[in-house]
């Protein structure tokens, strides 16, 4: 099985934890996409068949320019100067993979197009790792424009690469039974890293989308952390924007830090950030600029963060609720499925102030509701079965 990756954390995670569930079972993996990028993210055993080098280089110069950006700005963004660039530029790498790799099966990321475009032109079998559940909410409700506009991005994709010639799906019917295609949706099998207790909405999905929960696998050796520093006669809260936002957190994080003060005689934080945006902080925040955040989150009462997908599902694999501030992107959905789903609290990010995010920190650490439903999420991911049910699904369709 070969997985086609865009070069970021969040999309290639799932995938380690599910090839090496597949591996286990005597499949042979690999993946494609960007060498560089995808070396510091996968295991050093992993087989990594290069696509899109180019591209793949040019990530680190987009964030720069990408970090600052909010809304339908952000998005334009996305899918003008990332992902059609990036497929593009995989496809001649993907192609060449496919022919010395010889997948029975591609697992396609939902932002990594090409694969789906090489799968479709050479008749493969193909899947896709949903690593945001986003997309699948109808997120273009509200603005049409804004979806027919995808829908025309995807349509140009098609056009330069499709040799079927098949019409695009548009951007309402890829979940429910498309017109066409949609390279961000397979037909045969869609693997959703979360569950429907968070997921939410009243949407029926057809049976091909698979709700697996979080693939959760083994990462490489996080940073040491000072274990004797986390106070047992506080309330813990971890606080981290993500790799790639923390540069636009000056003000959010004046603003913790604010709330930290007046929450000393009771709540420690572990905040996240580097350290040129933070400055003195109060004594009882504890300020890293790394953690090894899977084995920190048994030890939390509960998690800030920006709504990041991964962020998200891992406080809430640990029954930990919530105080989302969404910056761009997927994050304003992820952070609405959050609030809908009882487990936490939005607040402001680029207008919060420090009573907001105290008053929201109190809420989610006195008031049993977001613990209660934080829990109930957790136990639909532990329930919906993973890694090993995502294999169990890929293999049907071998």
């Amino acid at each position: 099985m070969l997985f086609t990756v865009p070069p970021l954390a969040g999309h290639v995670n799932p995938t380690v934890a599910v090839a090496a569930e597949l591996a286990s079972r005597g499949h042979e993996v690999a993946w494609t996409g960007p060498t560089g990028p995808l070396a510091r993210l996968l295991p050093p055993h992993a087989r990594i068949l290069p696509a899109g080098e180019r591209a793949g280089g040019q990530y680190a110069d987009l964030h720069t320019r990408w970090r600052d950006l909010r809304g339908v700005g952000a998005l334009r963004f996305l899918w003008e100067e990332a992902l059609v660039p990036l497929a593009r530029a995989m496809v001649p790498g993907v192609a060449e993979a496919v022919g010395a790799f010889e997948p029975d099966l591609l697992v396609a990321d939902q932002q990594a197009l090409a694969g789906p475009l090489v799968a479709e032109r050479l008749g493969i079998p193909w899947a896709t790792s949903a690593s945001t559940s986003a997309e699948l909410t109808r997120p273009f409700a509200d603005f049409p424009k804004v979806g027919e506009w995808v829908t025309a991005q995807i349509g140009g994709l098609l056009a330069e690469f499709d040799p079927v010639g098949r019409e695009a799906a548009t951007s309402e019917s890829a979940v429910a039974g498309p017109t066409g295609w949609d390279p961000r949706f397979s037909e045969r099998l869609v693997l959703v890293f979360s569950t429907p207790e968070l997921v939410g909405g009243e949407r029926e999905f057809p049976s091909h989308y698979a709700f697996v929960g979080p693939a959760f696998g083994s990462r490489p050796a996080g940073p040491g952390f000072p274990w004797q520093s986390l106070d047992p006669a506080r309330q813990r809260v971890l606080v981290s924007l993500g790799t790639l936002n923390q540069e636009a957190g000056a003000r959010f994080y004046r603003a913790v830090l604010e709330a930290a003060e007046r929450l000393a005689d009771r709540v420690q934080l572990v905040l996240v950030a580097p350290a040129g945006l933070v400055g003195p902080v109060p004594g009882n925040v504890l300020h890293l600029e790394r953690v090894p955040q899977p084995v920190l989150l048994p030890h939390l009462d509960a998690v800030v963060c920006h709504a990041g997908h991964n962020t998200v599902c891992e406080a809430l694999a640990h029954g930990l609720p919530l105080v989302v501030a969404p910056i761009r992107d997927d994050q304003p959905i992820v952070a609405r499925q959050v609030v809908e789903a009882g487990a936490g609290i939005r607040v402001r990010f680029g207008r919060s102030r420090a009573e907001e995010l105290r008053d929201a920190l109190t809420a989610v650490l006195d008031d049993p509701g977001p613990r209660r439903a934080a829990r109930r999420i957790q136990a639909s991911f532990a329930a919906a079965g993973g890694a090993a049910a995502a294999a169990d699904r890929l293999e049907k369709l071998l």
